[in-house]
């Protein structure tokens, strides 16, 4: 036994079957992180060239007061991001509170009554139902001003339908989004290659559509992303997978001037856009974490490719499969109970630095249509960059684990929950 095994048997309380399990699950895809690494390596230089190429210095990381008129970290922070993602602009703002805040800006502020709002991958995450009005009313959404939505599911391979896809687009369509992460729901992410097929579809059909991509749990998965494929614009969380797990808050959005502009007005106000607003200090931490990210994410797929094998072990069904491509950090199991669910989320509870000694309860919470039990010890609340693991209490009850600043501290959450699970009696090993 080595001196891991060994302590996390004495101060951890870890059965030697589930250690074992795990340890097993690891020798058998080992071979596959070596491609893995390779993309981290090289979003890690792509990062450290656009560090460098805007000369990022150590005035970059004070703050200015009240409108924060001509703040040049900000301004520094946003050109960094447009090289990264291949983009003419971005905003990149504390102000922006979640990944949420940063789709609805920018769909708010593209389109314009009378339009017509198209997602091509399913359903749009939770969240966005409010904003874009599939359910509430009375809150401003999408709806109430006149934008009108169609949606296109997925064909049963998990690949975009683009022939229902041509066929839904009208000449009222001014945006096709797509959802890259899984969200909640039953399939594989959109990869970045399914993705340049659409934008060269829907370009293809009017050059005019603006094609925009939720690109939230997806950064550095690939050495390229949408917006280096065709995609016009993309927004996403700080508190993801850019921020490295050292921002403290915010979210971004790259793309084309024109848009970026347009959703500058939203983000502020008309006649305002990007010119104002503070950064409150933040952005050292924003650039640090930028700089740590594609370790960090390396790490975070990593652990989701372990926690798919030790379950695909266990008889468990998963997705994405473990040898299925990438496209975000996520790893979803059919757990078949609300018991099975809760327990694992009280293993990755169990397993954080922060609130280890807090036990997640399903509840109500704001966006979501089902109630959700979230296991989320982090640093930064809410970060999904750090290891955590949500459900919504709904059949068939799957659970989707993400995160891990480390891979060590990744692959002790699979191994929490599935201690969880086994002290328990909800499976044998």
């Amino acid at each position: 036994m080595n001196y891991t095994d060994k302590l996390l048997i004495e101060k951890f309380g870890i059965s030697p079957r589930v250690l074992n399990l795990v340890n097993r699950a690891e020798e058998e895809i080992a071979d596959s992180y070596q491609t893995l690494d390779d993309i981290m390596a090289y979003n890690q230089y792509k990062v450290l060239s656009a560090l460098q190429n805007h000369r990022i210095a150590d005035m970059h990381f004070a703050w200015n007061t009240g409108y924060g008129y001509d703040d040049p970290g900000r301004e520094a922070v946003e050109k960094v991001y447009a090289e990264i993602f291949g983009t003419e602009a971005a905003l990149v703002r504390p102000t922006i509170v979640n990944g949420t805040h940063a789709l609805a800006i920018t769909l708010m502020g593209i389109l314009r009554p009378g339009d017509e709002l198209i997602y091509c991958s399913g359903g749009p995450y939770d969240t966005l139902e409010e904003v874009i009005g599939i359910r509430g009313e009375g809150m401003g959404s999408l709806k109430e001003y006149g934008v009108t939505y169609k949606q296109v599911d997925l064909l049963p391979d998990g690949s975009i339908d683009l022939e229902t896809l041509g066929k839904t687009i009208s000449d009222k369509t001014k945006m096709v989004s797509i959802q890259r992460a899984t969200g909640y729901s039953w399939r594989n992410s959109i990869t970045v290659n399914q993705i340049a097929e659409v934008a060269d579809f829907v370009h293809g059909i009017n050059s005019d559509i603006v094609c925009m991509a939720d690109n939230c749990y997806g950064e550095f998965l690939d050495v390229k992303e949408p917006t280096n494929v065709g995609i016009d614009v993309i927004a996403g969380s700080l508190i993801k997978n850019p921020g490295g797990g050292l921002a403290l808050t915010g979210g971004y959005v790259c793309g084309r001037r024109d848009l970026i502009d347009k959703i500058s007005y939203r983000m502020t106000c008309p006649g305002i856009g990007a010119e104002c607003g503070l950064t409150f200090g933040q952005t050292r931490a924003i650039l640090q974490g930028l700089f740590m990210a594609p370790k960090v994410v390396n790490g975070a797929v990593k652990g989701a490719m372990l926690c798919a094998k030790a379950y695909e072990m266990l008889g468990f069904e998963i997705r994405p499969g473990v040898s299925d491509s990438r496209s975000d950090i996520i790893q979803s199991v059919k757990l078949g109970s609300p018991e099975a669910v809760v327990a694992f989320c009280e293993g990755i509870q169990a397993a954080a630095p922060i609130d280890a000694h807090v036990t997640p309860v399903p509840w109500a919470m704001p966006g979501y249509e089902s109630d959700v039990v979230m296991a989320a010890g982090a640093f930064v609340q809410g970060s999904s960059i750090e290891l955590s693991a949500d459900a919504p209490i709904r059949e068939p009850y799957i659970v989707y684990f993400q995160g891990g600043l480390t891979y060590e501290h990744s692959k002790f959450g699979v191994i929490k929950s599935i201690q969880q699970l086994y002290k328990k009696g909800l499976l044998d090993i």
